[in-house]
């Protein structure tokens, strides 16, 4: 029988499952070790990045983001489900590039690093600088998806990747196209709603499942305990989805995205 979503049972029964099993923190000079999860599961956490001065700029600037986007919103409808929003989507340039805190990110060292080592050229182009945050009483789990796709028709949608006239190679056959870097303003835990990332889909061709056929291994399948100050990196087309909010306290995770060299 389903817990009832936001009840204490589903609390508990986050606090004592949910979490990879396993899940491996880095440290920023571990970076040929963070290629390898990077390559193999389709995404790494690293931790120690930030600075203490870049924390807390970041911080802030979060903070007053957060702030004038749901004084919009007083019904907290969000823009990605009900008490869920994306930075991007809530302006006009799809980015937060005119604020401090996230143009300070660009000059992170480490993540400069490790990008450079993951597309094995410098030349790779900022794409956007976006993110999301959920507030708490966001209950609901967000559906597994990915963040590119193959091909469509231009009349379907604007978004779409990569087209193989034969047929026979897909987006998922490639190297890495595009990267998100997520940043973490404060600690993520089992309550606050962490990303769940289901390791090794960055290939797989198969159908992602909807909520209802999801199993549950893949709903505790979250990146999470994670220290503030730390990146997760991922591999947009990695299977991944939000998680409940059960906690008192904003969960945001801006982001800079980058589309490969090639």
């Amino acid at each position: 029988m389903p817990i009832e979503k936001g009840s204490a049972a589903l609390k508990s029964h986050l606090l004592a499952n949910s979490g990879i099993q396993g899940l491996e923190i880095l440290k920023p000079s571990e970076i040929d070790r963070a290629v390898g999860l990077f390559d193999r599961d389709g995404f790494v956490v690293i931790e120690d990045v930030l600075a203490t001065d870049e924390l807390a700029l970041l911080q802030s600037g979060v903070a007053d983001a957060v702030a004038e986007i749901t004084a919009l919103d007083p019904e907290g409808s969000g823009n990605r489900g009900a008490k869920r929003y994306s930075f991007g989507g809530s302006s006009l340039t799809r980015s937060q590039l005119h604020r401090p805190a996230w143009q300070m990110l660009l000059s992170v060292e480490p993540v400069i690093q490790l990008l450079d080592a993951i597309f094995g050229n410098p030349d790779y182009a900022l794409r956007s600088a976006s993110g999301d945050f959920c507030l708490p009483g966001a209950v609901d789990y967000q559906r597994l998806h990915t963040d590119v796709r193959d091909w469509e028709a231009p009349d379907k949608t604007p978004f779409s990747a990569f087209q193989d006239p034969r047929g026979s190679v897909s987006i998922r056959d490639l190297p890495c196209p595009y990267i998100c870097v997520n940043f973490l303003p404060q600690d993520i835990h089992a309550l606050n709603g962490p990303t769940r990332q289901i390791p090794g889909t960055q290939r797989s061709r198969e159908q992602i499942p909807g909520l209802k056929a999801e199993p549950e291994w893949m709903r505790l399948s979250t990146v999470c305990p994670a220290p503030a100050g730390s990146i997760m990196v991922r591999d947009v087309r990695a299977w991944h989805g939000g998680t409940p909010n059960l906690s008192d306290e904003v969960r945001s995770i801006p982001n800079l995205e980058f589309y490969a060299p090639w």
